[in-house]
């Protein structure tokens, strides 16, 4: 009896591979390396430098050397997010505590999210009480997704969340997409309804929710889920766009709306298929054209 035939895609590694593309030179005269030591001995030492028993500047982590008069720190390559008051994130819900929850939004510690900074059931406004402690997993339970706001930053980095808006609240269905924090362009809008039946929550933190298009009546107090299965062509668009901010994480672009419906609608101009987005000559294509659309943007402004 013959066996199913199965379709392998062997490939071997390209042979172009543009530098100037993404942006590598061949000298880097402020990158440093732990345990180098700076030349800087009569600088304040900041972030990401200590003092030996020598009395020399010490880098600690792998990063760049900057100066701002004269203090002297080293900015890590690749680091976690650290937050600032008024940032809206996606995060993970990790654990359920005593009146509060722990979400993880991609920060050294688990950020919290206190019941008291959370919308009741239907946006109602009253104290909190006993039956509301107790129900604490109706609101939210462990491994929800749900967008929220930064409040305060406690002495320890320690995020403190609320989601008392009702634009806020646990997501429904879609897809979490992960990159690099320092790859998300701030913006004072985080919220997007794209043209192509679908919407991106663009979390300062690194974490972007793909899903369908966002219900513009906000009376649900954010914790009303939608779970009707979502038709093939939203699900189809939903796919590529998670494959279009993976491709643009990859080649080091700036992620936000305007890059992100460069890049979709690069894709399909091109005659990609949404399966073809995660090959390294088709990344190195649209991303090519992306970068070309978007200093065009920047010139023209």
């Amino acid at each position: 009896m013959d066996g199913p035939n199965i379709s392998v895609d062997i490939r071997l590694a390209p042979n172009y591979f543009p530098r100037e593309e993404y942006g590598i030179v061949e000298e880097l005269p402020n990158l440093v390396t732990p345990g180098e030591v700076l030349p800087f001995a009569k600088y304040l030492r900041g972030h990401g430098t200590y003092v030996n028993d020598k009395r020399e500047l010490i880098a600690s982590v792998a990063g760049v050397i900057t100066t701002i008069d004269d203090h002297v720190s080293v900015v890590p390559l690749k680091s976690r997010y650290s937050g600032a008051v008024g940032d809206v994130i996606v995060g993970r819900i990790t654990e359920v505590q005593q009146k509060r929850w722990k979400v993880d939004t991609n920060s050294r510690l688990d950020s919290v999210l206190n019941i008291t900074n959370v919308n009741l059931l239907g946006g109602e406004h009253r104290r909190r009480s006993e039956a509301d402690l107790l129900a604490m997993r109706n609101f939210l339970r462990e491994g929800d997704l749900i967008s929220a706001e930064i409040q305060a930053k406690q002495r320890d980095d320690t995020l403190v969340l609320h989601t008392r808006n009702l634009k806020y609240g646990k997501l429904s269905q879609g897809i979490l997409v992960k990159v690099p924090p320092h790859l998300i362009k701030t913006s004072k809008l985080n919220f997007h309804n794209l043209p192509y039946g679908a919407s991106i929550i663009i979390g300062s933190n690194g974490y972007i929710f793909v899903g369908p298009t966002m219900n513009e009546d906000e009376s649900t107090g954010g914790y009303v889920q939608n779970l009707n299965p979502i038709p093939l062509p939203e699900r189809q668009v939903i796919i590529r766009l998670r494959n279009c901010v993976e491709l643009l994480s990859q080649s080091q672009i700036m992620i936000f709306d305007t890059t992100v419906t460069k890049c979709y609608e690069a894709s399909i101009d091109l005659g990609y298929n949404i399966k073809d987005l995660i090959l390294p000559e088709v990344i190195r294509d649209v991303a090519s054209v992306v970068r070309s659309q978007v200093e065009e943007i920047v010139v023209e402004t």
